[in-house]
């Protein structure tokens, strides 16, 4: 019986063999391609990265299929709007943003996660002059 859920089972991205370029010594040389574009290219990674890149996303559809089953379509398309409304709110380009009805409507307000503590704008060390930061985002500086 199926009720028209996305699938559960992760899905590699990758499941072709990569080539990788080999430098004179036939090794990936790491000057030109870097050490971590090097590591992308060996190996596999694990499955759960990519289930884990995608929870939010995966999440959201499972939610918005069951909703579709269970109240109509009329549901997923409110909550679809509304969160489209609330990505739309602006501020000055120097005022930082929480994103609260956004995270409200998601559900991630509950969460707590390492954006929530770690490299948050209101930490930030260096603030631009008000009039320069919105002069530039209207392209006249």
């Amino acid at each position: 019986m199926s009720f028209g859920l996305p699938s559960l089972k992760v899905k590699p991205e990758n499941v072709n063999n990569i080539q990788v370029q080999e430098g004179p010594f036939g090794i990936p040389d790491p000057l030109v391609a870097g050490v971590g574009g090097t590591k992308l290219n060996l190996g596999t990674r694990h499955p759960l990265e990519y289930s884990e890149k995608n929870y939010h996303l995966n999440e959201e559809k499972m939610d918005m299929a069951m909703l579709r089953n269970i109240q109509g379509l009329h549901a997923p398309m409110k909550l679809t709007m509304e969160k489209k409304f609330a990505s739309k709110v602006g501020r000055l380009p120097f005022l930082p943003s929480s994103n609260l009805q956004h995270d409200v409507l998601t559900g991630r307000y509950l969460d707590i996660g390492f954006e929530d503590i770690l490299n948050t704008r209101d930490l930030c060390e260096v603030a631009g002059q008000p009039h320069a930061v919105v002069e530039r985002s209207l392209g006249l500086l």
